[in-house]
């Protein structure tokens, strides 16, 4: 027989959609197979200022959601490899800034590939953004009016809700086949 351990918990979930110019995040909150939305928003930084002091403005605005919201988990989409290696660079740098933030505040993170996000959501690896957007508003209908970058968070975070707790299935007594 299996135990699903932490199944009826309450978990707060983060979820990051990465990128340079603009950041997107959504908070969930996931009970059992019950989600509900919490909060979600962008994080945009100048393209103007020195690459650093975007770095900062990115990690300064984690930190503060994360110090504020304390999520149990946290979860990063996985990014295509950019055909221009500058821009692959630079988004990488921004990915490692939404990896380490939650992980300083000790917020376990799991990372999604994007079909494996757009799979969970929508039932097809390849779906566009419009149809993620839709499912996202259909399973959260609290969020109201989001764009993409939102979307693609809460999307990652509902994602996290359905896989990251298979992680806590135990083997527990006897076995069913017994």
């Amino acid at each position: 027989m299996f135990q699903v351990l932490g199944y009826s918990k309450t978990m707060i979930i983060l979820g990051i959609d990465p990128g340079l110019q603009k950041t997107g995040w959504g908070l969930i909150e996931s009970r059992g197979s019950a989600l509900r939305f919490v909060n979600c928003g962008l994080i945009k930084t100048n393209p103007a200022e020195p690459l650093a002091q975007r770095l900062a403005h990115l990690h300064a605005a984690l930190a503060d959601i994360v110090a504020k919201s304390k999520p149990d988990s946290a979860a990063v989409e996985e990014t295509f490899v950019n055909r221009n290696p500058a821009s692959a660079l630079k988004l990488g740098q921004a990915r490692g800034v939404c990896l380490s933030v939650p992980a300083l505040y000790g917020v376990p993170v799991s990372e999604y590939g994007a079909n494996k996000v757009k799979k969970s959501v929508v039932g097809a690896g390849h779906a566009d953004k419009a149809q993620i957007e839709m499912m996202v508003r259909r399973l959260l209908p609290a969020c109201g009016a989001i764009g993409a970058d939102e979307a693609d968070a809460l999307a990652v975070a509902i994602t996290h809700a359905h896989y990251g707790r298979t992680s806590h299935v135990i083997l527990s007594g006897t076995s069913a086949c017994e």
